[in-house]
């Protein structure tokens, strides 16, 4: 049971709720009601209320005992005793019914009219008789007094049917093109006709004269109302000796007076679909109207709604029973929904227990909804270009959005989009074109990101399904591809899995055997299956042993750990391969590098002597030296070390962690660390104690002391710090004259200096070489001349 309430009106739907099957057995049956909630609060007020496939009309008997419903596929007619809450009878049909009538007051007159143009009559036994008439027919009347039949369709004549003489009289002609609907007075037996013209002609029996035609197109089109056509009559229904309703098929219902030509109300749904089924509620004065998609109850004086029902499918039939607040609807659907209202009025003598039970079953009430106005927010508000209108009588608010009356929402859409239907025509075409793309073979789309995990998790489930599809009871399974739960892992490249990761190749052994299990585990159940199959359909008697022997099991399994272990340990001694590789390699580069540094400090003393030697022995051809230093050049991304560092080193343990940090981000580096427990590295220096920071300060003082006192020696362009002669810290090396070129060529010749060999020089006169000994700065000798001096340490 299904309870909503439309403008405080409570509205129960009987029919709401899952419908068991017929071949369920009753433990099946009692099972689900103590299982699923929906099934323990279904009321099956009336057993087997439902078609096969689609309802197309419902009538109820004059005594009120016997309710028949018409409906396919195939065509039937169902008859219930509502005494008994169960279906009386079933008759099968050769077509589909357009529409039907009860003569009598139970169920044994019955007229059927058919879609290929026969009546057939039945009676309390069955079929009776079938006849034909002309043109295809849509509705027919019955007139009590004369016993005529009147048959309307797409023809200008009304045919009669007398079934007390049992033969067809004289039609009537009509100026209309074709009809739709017809209906007969019950208290002077005026018959009336709906046109396609929109015109409503009324006819006296007992003359067979036309007695007077209303036009009801025009009357039906007002400022507010939208058409796009000429409307025709869709339905048509007599109140009483003078009121009369009619409905047109743009969503309009005129209430007449049949003293007067004009409407005395005219109601719109607002859906533009033509209205099918008009009824009276004389207790209420009320008027329920139908179209295909709502039921609305409103009053017939004031037009003013009383209640909505809008079913989730569409609506083919009402039928009221009498004076109760019940109604029945046939939808397109399998089920016919059995609506309560007990506003309307109380309920059936033969379900008076709804009452009751309806006062029990006070559940909370839906959201009202206000009939003639329509829920936007401000974003409609902004595409339809109305913001201009908040705060202004047009637009109510009401919790988060707005109320507008329908009409205005209707006409404003149409200037801001009237291209609308060509897009949803578009739309339709797209869908059609998708559905037969649809049926084309399906390739294998792999995602982007871990191809390989999709295609692995492809075979499985491949696998899988062509496993399952041969059992009987297969409880089916969601795959991760298609679970929006992990398709981030099939989009994001930050999820791509890293092969070459330490966790991932020690894991992979161990997955990639359970995989295989799996597999094989799959093919010998996929074996197994065929061999029982196969056994099934020879019919041997004799009973075959299942599976295979615990031995080979055994022995498999073992096999399998034993590789599996093979695998993981093989994958282990490559891991510690790699990393006594890579600290080798780091090795390796720190000692280069540490050469390279001596090799660039040395260059850069000898370095004016060299060029001056080697651009002279270019000049005379001759071959250089062996002995000549070698220049290295530092490669892209290579860091840089030297002597320097030292002092750069100790600049850096006396910053903070911060500003080491931003040292690094600047200069490109990240100083990570892979571990099982994470990448990060955090270094930290301890506070110091007093003591040691005032020892700190006595040698600070001490140095800057020291550093007043020192004699200046910059002209001498110092760059080397060995230890030993001449090389103290602190001590300026001064030069003096010492010979003449006359008496320095005597000493040569000693072979004290040799200029083929290879001598530190650096750029001053006279320096303290890498071995801590002075060192003469010495010209080719095809430099010196007469009267030069050499110069050494004092």
């Amino acid at each position: 049971m299904q309870v909503s309430t439309v403008n405080n009106v409570k509205i129960y739907n009987l029919s709401h709720g899952k419908s068991l099957p017929e071949w369920l057995s009753d433990r099946k049956k009692r099972a689900l009601q103590k299982q699923d909630v929906d099934i323990q609060r279904r009321i099956e007020l009336i057993q087997d209320f439902d078609m096969p496939t689609v309802c197309t009309s419902l009538r109820v008997s004059r005594d009120g005992q016997y309710i028949l419903a018409a409906g396919t596929y195939k065509p039937r007619i169902r008859c219930y005793d509502t005494t008994q809450l169960s279906l009386k009878f079933e008759r099968c049909l050769d077509s589909d019914v357009v529409t039907f009538d009860i003569l009598s007051d139970d169920y044994s007159k019955l007229v059927f009219l058919h879609i290929d143009r026969y009546v057939e009559f039945h009676s309390q036994h069955g079929h009776y008789y079938k006849t034909r008439i002309p043109k295809f027919g849509r509705d027919f009347s019955y007139h009590y007094p004369s016993c005529d039949l009147y048959f309307v369709g797409a023809s200008s004549e009304v045919y009669r049917l007398n079934l007390e003489q049992g033969r067809f009289l004289n039609s009537l002609e009509t100026s209309a093109v074709e009809h739709n609907v017809c209906d007969i007075n019950p208290v002077h037996h005026l018959f009336a006709t709906g046109t396609i013209e929109g015109k409503v002609e009324c006819w006296d029996p007992r003359a067979r004269n036309r007695v007077a035609i209303l036009d009801c197109a025009l009357s039906s089109v007002t400022e507010s109302t939208e058409v796009d056509g000429l409307p025709s009559v869709t339905a048509l229904k007599f109140h009483g000796s003078l009121g009369m309703a009619v409905g047109t098929s743009t969503g309009q219902i005129l209430l007449y007076d049949l003293r007067s030509s004009q409407p005395l109300l005219v109601k719109d749904h607002y859906y533009s679909l033509p209205i099918h089924s008009l009824n009276f509620h004389d207790q209420l004065d009320l008027v329920i109207s139908a179209d295909s998609k709502i039921i609305k109850m409103w009053h017939k004086d004031t037009g003013k709604i009383f209640s909505t029902v809008e079913p989730q499918t569409n609506i083919n039939d009402v039928c009221m029973y009498p004076n109760s607040g019940m109604l029945f609807t046939a939808n397109e659907d399998p089920k016919m929904n059995t609506l309560y209202i007990p506003a309307l009025g109380p309920a059936p003598r033969w379900c008076s227990f709804l009452d009751n039970l309806t006062e029990e079953l006070e559940e909370n009430p839906e959201t009202t909804v206000y009939d003639d106005y329509k829920f936007v927010t401000r974003k409609d508000l902004d595409n339809l270009g109305l913001t201009h209108l908040i705060g202004t009588p047009l637009l109510r608010a009401y919790m988060h959005a707005f109320f507008m009356d329908i009409r205005l929402y209707h006409k404003v859409k149409t200037m801001v989009n009237p291209f609308a239907y060509d897009e949803y025509r578009k739309d339709k075409i797209r869908q059609k074109i998708e559905e037969s793309r649809a049926q084309r073979v399906q390739l294998k789309k792999l995602p982007k990101v871990n191809k390989e995990l999709a295609m692995k998790l492809m075979d499985e489930g491949e696998d899988e399904a062509l496993l399952k599809s041969k059992k009987k009871k297969a409880k089916g399974t969601t795959s991760i591809l298609s679970d929006d739960r992990f398709k981030v892992m099939f989009e994001n490249p930050e999820y791509q899995v890293d092969e070459q990761s330490e966790e991932y190749r020690l894991l992979n052994p161990l997955v990639s055997k359970v995989s295989q299990k799996r597999k094989k585990k799959l093919r010998m159940l996929a074996q197994l299956e065929a061999e029982e199959e196969r056994k099934a359909q020879q019919e041997e008697e004799e009973e075959e042993p299942e599976g295979r022997g615990s031995s080979d099991e055994d022995t498999s399994d073992d096999d399998d750990d034993k590789s599996w272990v093979a695998e993981v340990r093989e994958q282990r001694r490559q891991l510690h391969a790699e990393k006594r590789n890579a600290k080798d390699k780091e090795r390796d580069s720190r000692r280069q590098d540490r050469d390279t540094d001596l090799r660039a400090t040395a260059g850069g003393s000898s370095g004016a002597f060299q060029q001056k030697h080697q651009t002279q022995a270019q000049g005379q051809g001759q071959p250089q030296p062996q002995g000549q230093p070698r220049f290295y050049q530092i490669k892209a991304g290579e860091e840089f070390r030297s002597f320097g560092d030292v002092a750069r080193k100790q600049k850096l343990q006396k910053a903070t962690l911060e500003e080491r940090l931003r040292l690094d981000e600047s200069a490109g580096m990240s100083n990570l660390a892979d571990s099982a427990v994470g990448s990060k590295q955090l270094t930290f220096t301890l506070k110091k104690s007093e003591k040691q920071r005032s020892q700190q300060r006595a040698e600070r003082d001490h140095h800057e002391e020291r550093r007043k006192l020192r004699r200046s020696a910059g002209h001498l362009q110092t760059g080397g710090r060995g230890r030993g002669w001449g090389g103290g810290r602190g001590n300026a090396v001064v030069a003096q004259p010492l010979m003449t070129w006359s008496s320095w060529k005597d000493i040569l010749p000693t072979g004290k200096f040799d200029f083929d060999e290879e001598i530190p020089v650096l750029a001053g006169p006279l320096e303290v070489g890498l071995c801590g000994k002075p060192v003469i700065q010495i010209q080719p000798p095809e430099c010196w001349g007469e009267g030069a001096e050499l110069w050494a340490a004092d």
